[in-house]
């Protein structure tokens, strides 16, 4: 069964949610969504690596934070709830030197006022890169027509 709010939702329709965000400037690209999960790509380049040339730790907890926020978003009524980060944590497992990085969020508890999300972060050779938990706190519009 979807844990998703809009029971029809599509990738085509997640992907432009990162327009405009830290998301879309280091490229991070939304690639599949299935019945509880959520996968999305980012690029190891000059925008994602640390001066050793490796892949930088920050921008990994970046993409297991996208990817996780944005499944909470999927999650709640748009209309009367929005969601924020409150915790995430990152073990850093392999270095990766180029290619891509994907990540797959499933959610280990969604609540009505905070999700737990797991995001693996693997690499090209589908090893494991990383492993992060991420919290999101749900929280009540209280002006819908400005938005928070």
């Amino acid at each position: 069964m979807s844990v998703w709010f809009n029971k029809s939702i599509s990738i085509e329709d997640v992907k432009p949610i990162s327009k405009n965000t830290m998301g879309e400037y280091i490229g991070i690209e939304f690639t599949e969504i299935g019945e509880n999960y959520l996968k999305a790509k980012m690029p190891v380049d000059h925008r994602t690596q640390q001066p050793y040339g490796l892949l930088h730790g920050g921008a990994s907890a970046t993409l297991a934070e996208t990817v996780g926020s944005v499944g909470s978003a999927l999650v709640i009524d748009p209309n009367n709830f929005y969601c924020v980060g409150m915790e995430i944590n990152a073990n850093h497992i392999r270095a990766v030197k180029e290619g891509f990085v994907f990540a797959t969020a499933i959610g280990l508890h969604l609540g009505g006022t905070t999700h737990v999300w797991d995001i693996k972060i693997y690499n090209e050779q589908e090893k494991l890169v990383c492993v992060s938990r991420l919290t999101v706190a749900v929280l009540k519009r209280k002006n819908p027509e400005n938005g928070l």
